[in-house]
């Protein structure tokens, strides 16, 4: 019987990069992507990409129109088939938006989870789920979140960070009870290091797209403390790599892994870099969080100016540190390490300077 791979989250962000490098290593075995039908035909567009620069890949994806949120994942009639010969399941797919409604949040990230699991529980062949789940699972906990710390009675900033929390820990529900899986935990994630190149200008773009927008001497309103937060960032290629290497290995089996910065820059280090890498000079203005959100929340005018949505706001307060223990020494000596952030972050400010008019959306 075939090997097969079953793949949510392609083509997004992580995922348009991960499945090659995937598939790369193991030969013979093809992908199933589980993927919307509105977006099917940017997932068959995207697959011709991967097979035009690696023609091993050819023949290797398939595209299925499906869907999480569907007890039998979309699948139908083809829903034993794949549990049959399914051998490792990529969970990527969620909804990746800060301001999600509570109800889509819960039907995606949450139920769409459970379905996958519930896929998972039927494959007599699986020999591992590989979970991307989020660094933000702490949702507004103060002080250190270490790898191994879930519960721990946070509150949220929204519900795409309460729905991915609920989501983990139906994952390491399954996990205590026999599930072999690893859980990934990237931080904010933002475009490659060598390339700066994203699919939305989000993160740190939200900054770097506001100061190329300003003459040279360019103004910055600044919430909280900027020397006692951090925001902590990492480029695609380094979140790719360490999933692609921690993924292929059975000692990873069982781990949880922070795959983010171990010394984050305060967000008056991340806003003075920003300004650097932009040739901007900065003026701060300091202004209270909630002033803040309510004013790009309710006068007219100041979304549209700053292109900065109020729920971004909270990670430029955000109380969190992550440690990253178990993923430094599991990526000891292989080289997967993160860039230097000047080098990375002129990278960013010229891709920004170019895509100024790219949207901020998720793909939902």
């Amino acid at each position: 019987m075939p090997q097969t791979i079953l793949f949510t989250g392609f083509p997004g962000f992580l995922g348009s990069e991960l499945l090659p490098r995937v598939l790369a290593r193991a030969p013979g075995v093809t992908a199933i992507c589980l993927v919307q039908a509105k977006f099917a035909a940017l997932a068959r567009e995207r697959a011709a990409e991967l097979v035009g620069r690696d023609a091993s890949l050819a023949g290797r994806i398939e595209i299925v129109e499906g869907d999480i949120v569907a007890a039998d994942l979309g699948l139908g009639d083809r829903y034993a088939e794949v549990a049959a010969s399914t051998t490792e399941i990529f969970h990527l797919a969620a909804v990746y938006d800060l301001s999600v409604p509570r109800g889509l949040a819960e039907a995606v990230n949450v139920q769409g989870t459970i379905h996958v699991l519930d896929l998972a529980a039927a494959c007599p062949r699986l020999e591992r789920l590989q979970y991307v789940s989020t660094c933000y699972v702490s949702g507004r906990y103060t002080g250190i979140f270490r790898e191994t710390d879930l519960v721990l009675g946070q509150r949220f900033n929204n519900f795409y960070e309460e729905t991915k929390y609920l989501a983990e820990v139906e994952v390491q529900a399954r996990m205590a009870a026999g599930l072999p899986a690893t859980v990934y935990r990237p931080s904010i994630v933002a475009g490659d290091a060598a390339t700066g190149a994203t699919q939305k200008l989000d993160g740190p773009y939200f900054l770097l797209r506001w100061l190329l927008k300003q003459p040279r001497v360019a103004v910055m309103p600044m919430v909280g403390d900027p020397d006692g937060y951090r925001f902590n960032t990492v480029p695609r290629d380094f979140i790719v790599d360490a999933i692609t290497e921690l993924s292929g290995r059975a000692d990873t089996v069982g781990a949880v892994y922070a795959l983010a910065d171990p010394a984050p820059l305060t967000v008056g280090e991340l806003v003075e870099l920003s300004a650097a890498s932009c040739g901007k000079r900065l003026v701060q203005v300091p202004l209270p969080t909630t002033l803040a959100k309510l004013s790009i929340e309710r006068v007219p005018g100041v979304l549209g100016l700053l292109e900065i949505p109020s729920d971004a706001v909270d990670y430029f307060t955000h109380p969190t540190h992550y440690l990253t223990d178990a993923a430094q020494a599991a990526l000891s000596g292989t080289g997967i390490a993160l860039p230097d952030k000047r080098e990375w972050f002129a990278q960013l400010a010229s891709f920004t300077r170019d895509h100024l008019g790219m949207s901020s959306a998720a793909m939902v």
